[in-house]
């Protein structure tokens, strides 16, 4: 059953950190309440910065209230029947049934809108990411600015004790400004392993 006369639908915010997705994703968030829209929001219980585990929050402090959610069946079971907008952040910390769960929301009428960092710092699809593009209805890939060169920043470039993070790291690393820069692709550094740089010779 459709929540008034419009279908559900799946919007996705994506791009690297320092892009603004977050403060988009609350700017839609306040849009839906400013129309009276029943509202939920969620986010992985992985990104605890800035405020805490119960808020959305920009890099700069703006926040909303948010329930933090270990999976994508958590915030299936948690969405309310009268529900009209789901807003989820930091999307790329969740399953791969994060897809199912949107897909299966907005057949039930309900728009959902996912905010997520669609690349790892090795510059490849970050968790559902990739999927989650692949069926929304609305995509909007935000960009940074490369703290290099000035251009468009486009990777995310995770440092280790001031230096570019090797290839073989963990995939999940939540920091912020001390272990995160934005860079275009010129100008991102992702060392690898002798063997590996052999191979591509």
């Amino acid at each position: 059953m459709y929540h008034g006369s419009r279908p559900g639908w799946i919007e996705v915010i994506s791009g690297v950190m320092f892009s603004g997705k977050s403060e988009e994703l609350i700017r839609r968030i306040r849009r839906g309440i400013i129309g009276r829209r029943r509202v939920q929001v969620f986010k992985s219980h992985l990104d605890t910065r800035y405020t805490g585990l119960y808020s959305v929050s920009t890099h700069d402090g703006r926040e909303i209230e948010a329930a933090p959610v270990d999976s994508a069946a958590e915030i299936f079971r948690m969405v309310r029947p009268e529900t009209e907008l789901v807003a989820i952040d930091e999307a790329q910390f969740l399953d791969r049934d994060i897809v199912a769960v949107a897909s299966a929301l907005a057949a039930r009428g309900v728009r959902i809108i996912l905010a997520g960092t669609d690349t790892d710092f090795r510059g490849e699809a970050f968790g559902p990411m990739g999927d989650l593009l692949a069926i929304a209805e609305s995509v909007s890939k935000l960009q940074a600015i490369c703290v290099i060169c000035g251009d468009l920043a486009t990777r995310n470039q995770r440092l280790v004790d001031g230096k570019p993070a090797r290839y073989d790291s963990p995939t999940i690393l939540v920091g912020g400004r001390e272990s995160y820069e934005a860079r275009c692709r010129h100008c991102h550094r992702v060392p690898r392993k002798d063997e590996d740089q052999t191979a591509l010779l």
